[in-house]
């Protein structure tokens, strides 16, 4: 069995964990990593649950934010949002995804939940310039159209050292 949890990405001068968009979670959370210019990466092992709001967390902090749900190791759901570019959804390892999204009698889709690798590429392109950094759309789109190696938390950080935050 693998990872079932949440990472939160954000910038701030202090512990994101101690910050009132993630109170629900503070408890669990344990820091990742932590990168140049104040990004953070906390881990939250959990099935289900609240961890927050990401919106809310990039209102506090003023900078983008961005949340990967890990399900199984298989897949992860991000959430982005940023306080002028917004928010957008997309995920990682998608024919994973549709195994666990499939099945239901409306047959929806990953592309009915998710925006497809390349609009989610235009949208992490905004994202983060307001961050600061310019970025690939073509090294985004790799990433997001990929299959996992071995696990989805892999992608999870190829996309962060994609996106300027956290090398990888």
């Amino acid at each position: 069995m693998g990872f079932w949890g949440y990472f939160v990405v954000g910038r701030a001068e202090r512990p994101l964990a101690g910050l009132d968009a993630l109170a629900g979670a503070a408890q669990g959370m344990t820091l990742r990593t932590s990168a140049p210019g104040g990004w953070q990466v906390w881990e939250y092992p959990s099935a289900g649950g609240d961890i927050g709001n990401m919106n809310d967390l990039a209102r506090e902090t003023g900078a983008p934010a961005l949340f990967g749900y890990v399900m199984d190791s298989d897949c992860v759901v991000v959430e982005a949002a940023a306080p002028e570019s917004g928010a957008w959804t997309t995920c990682l390892a998608r024919t994973a995804m549709a195994r666990y999204i499939g099945g239901g009698e409306e047959e929806l889709t990953v592309d009915d939940y998710f925006l497809e690798p390349r609009d989610a590429a235009r949208r992490a392109v905004d994202w983060a310039a307001e961050a600061g950094h310019a970025v690939s759309a073509d090294d985004l789109v790799e990433v997001l159209s990929a299959d996992p190696d071995p696990v989805a938390e892999n992608l999870f950080f190829r996309l962060l050292d994609r996106l300027g935050v956290v090398p990888e």
